[in-house]
């Protein structure tokens, strides 16, 4: 006879690998459909230069489509994501528990574009101003269209993915895996993680460092307001659970 803890395992595996699979199948049918616009978005993102972006190879067009739509692909999945995250974890949470972090799914989506035009508009043209500036004197600057858009990915995306973790905070908080008193003891060291992602995307000057320091610092804090309201409203219904017994 089987252990029921086994069969309880071997459940749980089963649900999460259906769950993968269907945030999988959303990222398949999303890229599929972005790239059918991808030649307009291409337009649009290089609408503002004063040159065609160079291609060395034919696979170079393919490979900037294919990233192109795979990053409209992630931006679409990530509520369905989140919509299976929060699914699979519903059992094991209260039904007041249920209702709040169902507001999980749409704050992913909306902080992960926030952060991707936080990127775009703000960080990326900062950036590349200033390597032109620094390559002006003495190069000819001529762009291939695979490193222009590799680069402008790697100065977006990542800020998509940091602006998530008020979401994440608060959902870990109500998951009972984090709190406020962990999050403020962590504080110095998470700000010392966070200057170092910002002085390393950033050009080397102070004013570069503290426009992307100042958004990274506040988000931090934000979170921890955000895990002191979730925990407060835990405690208090915990204590009115009690007081009812």
């Amino acid at each position: 006879m089987k252990n029921p803890n086994e069969l309880n395992l071997v459940g749980h595996l089963e649900e999460l690998r259906s769950r993968l699979i269907r945030t999988l199948i959303a990222f398949l049918v999303s890229m599929a459909a972005a790239f059918l616009y991808v030649r307009d978005i291409y337009q649009w993102l290089v609408g503002d230069m004063d040159q065609k972006l160079v291609v060395l190879g034919p696979s170079d067009v393919v490979w900037v489509y294919m990233m192109l739509a795979g990053v409209v692909a992630i931006a679409v999945t990530l509520p369905v994501a989140a919509y299976q995250v929060w699914k699979f974890v519903q059992p094991a949470v209260t039904e007041q528990a249920r209702r709040a972090t169902f507001l999980f799914i749409p704050g992913v989506s909306a902080l992960f574009l926030t952060g991707i035009g936080f990127g775009y508009f703000i960080l990326f043209p900062m950036v590349l101003g200033f390597m032109n500036k620094l390559a002006a004197e003495d190069f000819a600057t001529m762009y291939t269209a695979q490193k222009y858009f590799t680069f402008m990915i790697h100065m977006t995306v990542p800020f998509g993915l940091l602006f998530e973790m008020p979401a994440v905070v608060m959902f870990l908080t109500k998951l009972g895996i984090l709190n406020p008193n962990r999050l403020a003891k962590a504080r110095k060291m998470a700000y010392f993680i966070l200057v170092i992602v910002a002085v390393t995307i950033t050009p080397p000057d102070i004013l570069s460092d503290i426009i992307v320091i100042v958004p990274l610092f506040l988000l931090y804090e934000i979170s921890i307001t955000i895990s002191k309201a979730v925990y407060r409203k835990q405690l208090r219904a915990q204590g009115d659970a009690g007081a009812s017994v």
